[in-house]
């Protein structure tokens, strides 16, 4: 049976007259004999009266007769009943001399079948040409036409496959390429015919096709390789190849089919899909899929991690079973209205783990749809963030609480007072604001160290809240300082006993181990409405009335005024006049003499400042000091002062003058933890001027503040060669341990006491006291407020021979020094004195 043939290739023909065509011409009856009796068809010869003379193999095989059987017998015995009047037909036409070729008609098998059968019939004739009969070739075609339709098939799908569909030979030259190769190769037929098939194969893979080759030549299909082949233009592909061999109607293998598709977008999604599952099982988020009724469906390991269920635990359930009782239901109601208005929706949402655990979760949900657009899915990712909430809670913890006492610190106590505010207006109550100072806590700090400090803190902090109501708020602004917001306290009375019990808290004694300590509070008040000022400026105006209260004595309440305001805008007012004064050098240093009485010598000068006021003219250091007073306006003015006086000590030592000069210094200047290398460094500008020139003058009130602070600040200074005077003594709390403690050289008797003490015996005595204990403790004494030459007669009656007064000279300008040194002289009467009382 002919096979059809193939596009690109030879085609065998499907005619049984074609069967010994295209045959040799030199075949020998014999070869010819042999064919015949080897044809798989009919081949039959008959007379004209339709006797059968011939009847090969393939006719008894196509119709069930043997030779002997059929040979003399009428061929109508093969016809139906229906069909016999073709016979006449064909006689007629081989009569005529009429090749009938390829007739299709029906023929009857010897068992009473029918055969669907191609007839070729064609006349023969004698060596002179007369027509003596018929050979007749008969093919069964059932098989054929059914085989007929499947090759048209076969062509139409080889036309338009996508597929890539070549045949080959053994060696793999190319003998078809349809358009679906050109499609995905690049190539023509024309290109590609006659060409190897090797041309496709990347270098790499060249072993690869040549074991293909090898194959199909032993008869083996090679079965969805899925390899890589090269385009026209280079560029590599992913292909699916199978290849079978092609065999002969013999059995013999003649070429090779080759089935390619183009994988690459498949290998393309099955590495995305690869992606995605090791993504979907290795990605530290939670992934949770539920179907389109809210079910889950499938989750991750990290889901299961998170959750702390088993898969099995979770399939079939809602995820409503993970609700934590920190969240309401309106968090995920808001999130399920987004997510169905959206298709997703994102936020933190607090769920419950298998043990009970709330846990943090940063969520993530987007609806999955189908091509009409209906949800199939829902998609959730869960990251636990559990630790940085935890550490967001903590930061806010530590951005809105003071970490020592856990009370509400300075931007919390803001939005509380905001919020008290608000509620203020509208349920017309008032809202008091207090600001604390604890009294002498320096000192228990100082005293006992910070560790025993913070424990005082924290204990007063619980007295307070102790006394105070759960709607109000305390806080502490820092330091040893509170803040206490009382809301809708009612009547003054009513939220002045509460100021009151919180006063008395903050005094109770405070038991630490063995030891009982105790402070005291010092409590500026303000009320809203009353004080009509905003958030920040009730909080200042408390803290103004704070000061005022410890200025009088400590352990008191002082209520604002708003006078006071006005008093701390004028204080601004003129602390910006003075800096601007220090800039524009309005200010400037009269000296007055210091001078040994008895002797009749010149032992130093003071430096005293003066204001030259563009309108008020010349101003004493009374009309402007007092102001800056805690200001670090004082500290600027403090070493302005320090710097003009070197600069004067060395104008004069290039005179020829060696003057000492002492120097007032401010408590608040004192106290710096660098005032030492700051003066040290004033110094250094100045070689010339020998440091124990330079005296420092500080009250005795000061030094009182922090003595051992103020005794090891005085020994740096002494370290740099520079002197001290405790000036004013007598007007402190002055004691034998303290003078013994405080490292200064010259004892200054205040003028308080030395201008009266002619007429009043008590400044007599303190002075006579003041000169008494510096000989004991072995210091210099000076006084000043000399005015007449009677005090000073007493002064040197009672040994103190030094000292400053406008008896001796009024403070003086610079320039008016040299002038003053040449014409001074003492008193007659003080020269005369006795030395020894």
């Amino acid at each position: 049976m002919n096979k059809p043939g193939r596009r690109g290739g030879p085609r065998e023909t499907a005619s049984e007259s074609s069967a010994p065509g295209g045959m040799p011409s030199d075949f020998s009856r014999e070869h010819f004999k042999a064919l015949i009796e080897s044809s798989d068809d009919a081949i039959i010869s008959k007379d004209m009266a339709g006797n059968v003379t011939s009847w090969n193999a393939g006719a008894e095989a196509l119709f069930g007769y043997s030779a002997e059987e059929m040979i003399g017998r009428s061929l109508l015995v093969l016809f139906p009943f229906e069909r016999r009047d073709e016979e006449t037909l064909i006689l007629n036409k081989i009569l005529a001399g009429e090749k009938v070729e390829n007739f299709e008609t029906v023929r009857r098998h010897r068992d009473g079948h029918l055969i669907d059968v191609s007839v070729t019939i064609s006349p023969i004739r004698d060596g002179a040409g007369r027509i003596i009969g018929a050979s007749k070739i008969a093919r069964d075609v059932s098989e054929r036409l059914a085989l007929t339709v499947t090759a048209l098939q076969f062509e139409a799908i080889v036309a338009s496959s996508d597929d890539a569909i070549i045949s080959k030979s053994l060696d793999g030259t190319i003998l078809s390429w349809n358009a679906g190769a050109q499609a995905m190769f690049g190539f023509t037929a024309c290109d590609m015919i006659g060409q190897s098939i090797h041309l496709l194969v990347p270098r790499e893979r060249q072993a690869e096709e040549n074991d293909i080759l090898l194959q199909l030549r032993a008869g083996q299909k090679v079965d969805h390789i899925e390899t890589v082949r090269r385009r026209k233009d280079g560029r590599l592909i992913d292909v699916s190849v199978t290849s079978s061999p092609i065999r002969n109607t013999r059995g013999k293998i003649i070429g090779a089919s080759m089935i390619a598709r183009d994988i690459t977008a498949q290998k393309r999604a099955e590495a995305r899909l690869q992606l995605t599952a090791r993504v979907f099982s290795s990605t530290h988020e939670g992934i949770l899929i539920t179907d389109a009724n809210g079910l889950i469906v499938e989750v991750n390991e990290s889901f299961l991690r998170i959750s702390g269920y088993r898969r099995d635990e979770l399939l079939g359930q809602s995820p409503l079973m993970f609700s934590s009782s920190r969240q309401g239901p309106e968090v995920r109601a808001t999130m399920w209205a987004q997510l169905s208005a959206t298709g997703s929706c994102q936020g933190e949402a607090w769920s419950r783990r298998k043990d009970g655990q709330a846990y943090a979760g940063l969520l993530s949900i987007n609806s999955i749809r189908d091509n009409a657009g209906r949800v199939q899915n829902y998609v959730a990712l869960v990251a636990d963030i559990t630790p940085l909430r935890a550490k967001q809670e903590e930061l806010e913890r530590l951005l809105h609480f003071d970490p020592l006492t856990k009370l509400a610190n300075r931007i919390l106590l803001g939005d509380r007072l905001q919020q008290a505010m608000l509620q203020a207006r509208r349920a017309q109550q008032p809202v008091t604001v207090l600001y604390l100072d604890l009294d002498r806590f320096k000192l228990v700090n100082d005293t006992y160290g910070h560790d025993i400090g913070d424990q005082v803190l924290v204990a007063v902090s619980h007295h307070m809240l102790e006394v105070i109501r759960d709607t109000d708020t305390l806080a502490r602004m820092g330091g040893d300082e509170f803040v206490v917001v009382l809301q809708g306290v009612g009547t003054a009375a009513c939220s002045d006993a509460l100021v009151g019990r919180i006063l008395r808290a903050c005094a109770r004694p405070v038991v630490i181990g063995k030891l009982v300590l105790q402070v005291s509070a010092s409590i500026g008040m303000t009320v809203f409405p009353d004080d009509e000022a905003d958030a920040d400026q009730l909080i200042r105006h408390a803290d103004q009335a704070m000061f005022i209260a410890k200025r009088e004595g400590r352990n008191r309440i002082y209520h604002f005024d708003p006078a006071l305001e006005a008093g701390i805008q004028l204080r601004n007012v003129q602390l910006s006049r003075i800096a601007q004064a220090i800039v524009t050098d309005e200010l400037v240093l009269f000296y007055q003499p210091k001078v040994n009485m008895r002797l009749g010598t010149v032992t130093g000068m003071e430096a005293l400042i003066r204001w030259r006021h563009p309108e008020r003219g010349l101003l004493p250091p009374a009309a402007f000091l007092p102001v800056m007073q805690d200001d670090p306006l004082e500290t600027t003015l403090g070493e302005w002062v320090i710097l003009q006086a070197l600069a004067q000590m060395s104008r004069w030592q290039a005179d020829g003058l060696r003057l000492p000069v002492s120097v007032n210094i401010a408590a608040s200047q004192l106290l710096l933890p660098d005032f030492a290398v700051r003066l040290g460094l004033l110094l250094e500008r100045f070689p010339d001027v020998d440091p124990g020139d330079l005296e420092l003058e500080i009250l005795e009130t000061s030094a009182l503040h922090d003595l051992h602070a103020v005794a090891a600040l005085m020994q740096a200074c002494h370290a740099l060669g520079v002197h001290f005077a405790i000036d004013d003594f007598g007007t402190g709390y002055s004691a034998l341990t303290y003078l013994r403690r405080l490292p200064a050289e010259t004892l200054k008797i205040d003028q308080t006491f030395v201008r009266d003490m002619l007429i009043d015996h008590d400044d007599l005595a303190i002075v006579q006291s003041v000169i008494a204990l510096a000989d004991v403790f072995q210091r210099s004494v000076i006084a000043e407020g000399v005015e007449s030459m009677e005090i000073g007669e007493r002064l040197l009656d009672l040994g103190c021979d030094i000292a400053q007064g406008y008896a001796i000279a009024r403070p003086l300008e610079a320039a008016a020094i040299p002038e003053w040194l040449v014409n001074w002289q003492p008193f007659a009467s003080w020269k005369d004195r006795p030395s020894d009382p």
